[in-house]
């Protein structure tokens, strides 16, 4: 088995990563991750987990490394991590009785190999109060998530429906990325 590492600092993509059971280890890339809104966002967000993996490969070709990163789109707008709670609760109200894409591309170097792939899901979110907005805020579960929320926390209670993968919503599509694994073991 190769040496495994996780080109990210997301703790929800180590807790999925754990999930397959394989050893790995963590080395973040630090890279400038500037999206091209004038290009195609799924092509911008396959770039990066492209250059995120490639950075942290260059330094450690005998390992099989992972890059992903991941996106929230709402019509032609992306929801990034918010920067205040002003914002948060902007992007929240947007969300609110609403259908948005949720983007994770993945990377993986090896050897003279190298692929990249993304899932889409799409999460449609139950109409939300003013109260509720503001309660979800005030745990500060929203501010270092893409989209201003966490799925897989307090945030599940405004779902209404998922279509796709549920993991690709938090952060990685672990079932695709354990069977394109599956060649390198």
């Amino acid at each position: 088995m190769p040496r495994v590492i996780l080109a990210s600092k997301s703790p929800r993509r180590k807790e999925l990563l754990e999930l397959l059971k394989i050893p790995f280890e963590i080395i973040v890339s630090d890279i400038d991750e500037h999206i091209d809104y004038d290009n195609d966002l799924v092509k911008e967000i396959e770039k990066l987990s492209y250059q995120k993996a490639q950075a942290v490969y260059k330094d450690h070709n005998d390992a099989l490394v992972i890059g992903s990163d991941t996106i929230v789109k709402i019509g032609n707008d992306i929801l990034g991590k918010p920067k205040s709670y002003d914002e948060a609760e902007k992007m929240l109200r947007e969300l609110s009785d609403n259908t948005h894409e949720v983007v994770t591309a993945v990377t993986i170097f090896y050897q003279d190999q190298t692929e990249t792939f993304s899932s889409v899901a799409k999460v449609t979110f139950y109409p939300l109060s003013d109260e509720e907005i503001k309660e979800y805020i005030a745990t500060n579960e929203p501010m270092d998530k893409a989209g201003a929320y966490a799925i897989q926390g307090d945030a599940a209670k405004f779902i209404r429906s998922i279509e796709g993968d549920f993991y690709t919503i938090v952060g990685l599509p672990i079932a695709e990325l354990y069977h394109r694994l599956q060649k390198y073991f």
